[in-house]
This record gives structure tokens, C-alpha cells and sequence, in this order.
């Protein structure tokens, strides 16, 4: 019988170049305490801060150049 989503644990896949993965759906707290949530199966949460739309990631890492 398998387990019901309440009753495993939550997937995080993190990323050396990239956002982290989160099995949603998640609510978050942010710095000043401000809450956000999204009811998706998965969501990217933003590392690298140049999100527009932090936390939630909008690949705006992928734009910068190490070099």
C-alpha cells in the first residue's frame, strides 16, 4: 500500500548551478516574515537572488556569466 503524500517525507533535489526543487505544495517565510505559498506539484526556489520573482526561480541564473 503506498504512503499517502502527508505521510512521506518531502523530495528537495539542490542543484550546484541552478535553483532548488521542492515537492510542493510549500509554503515559505521569507527574511521579513512575509509568507508565500504555492500549491504545485514541484516548485524552484531562487539560490542565486537575481529571481524577479524571488524566492520563486526564474532561471535568471542562467544568464549570468561566470567568465
Amino acid at each position: 500500500m503506498p504512503e499517502s503524500p502527508a505521510e512521506r517525507p518531502r523530495r528537495i533535489v539542490a542543484r550546484r548551478e541552478g535553483p532548488i526543487l521542492v515537492e510542493g505544495p510549500v509554503e515559505i517565510v521569507l527574511e521579513d516574515g512575509t509568507t508565500v505559498s504555492s500549491d504545485r506539484f514541484c516548485v524552484a526556489l531562487c539560490t542565486c537572488r537575481r529571481s524577479r520573482i524571488f524566492p520563486w526561480c526564474d532561471t535568471s541564473h542562467r544568464r549570468h556569466s561566470a567568465h
